[in-house]
């Protein structure tokens, strides 16, 4: 592993990207600009440093994930060597769990439709939504 000086940490959005959490630096520096990662329960920008100890926040489509920062690495690895980089919280996996199991089970309770919608129920549905 090409580890960083810890003491002086690196970059919050390259660490992201490193960690595998986004697959580009450039989305994972969107990501902590749009408030959807947060450093020690604060908002900060993509250039701050993260060092080893950091408990991080990050908000990624419906999923919410906490986890604490144990090492850091200047380039991006394998998804095995990737996730040495942090430590999630058994709090954070539960709910992550509980919430794809409930998207699951709300999937399912969905009515699927027997057929396709003939010419004249579309245009129903065009007509509903307001669009001619």
């Amino acid at each position: 592993m090409t580890t960083v000086n810890e003491s002086a940490g690196m970059r919050l959005d390259k660490w992201l990207w490193a960690a595998r959490f986004f697959k580009t630096r450039s989305l994972a520096s969107q990501a902590v600009g749009g408030g959807k990662v947060h450093l020690n329960g604060a908002r900060v920008k993509p250039s701050h440093a993260v060092r080893p100890g950091d408990e991080l926040t990050v908000q990624r489509a419906h999923e919410r994930y906490i986890v604490t920062v144990s090492g850091l690495d200047a380039q991006r690895r394998q998804a095995v060597e990737a996730q040495k980089l942090y430590t999630e919280t058994a709090a954070s996996r539960t709910a992550r769990d509980a919430l794809r199991e409930d998207r699951r089970l709300q999937r399912q309770a969905e009515p699927v439709p027997q057929r396709r919608p003939d010419k004249r129920q579309r245009r129903q549905l065009r007509e509903f939504r307001g669009r001619d």
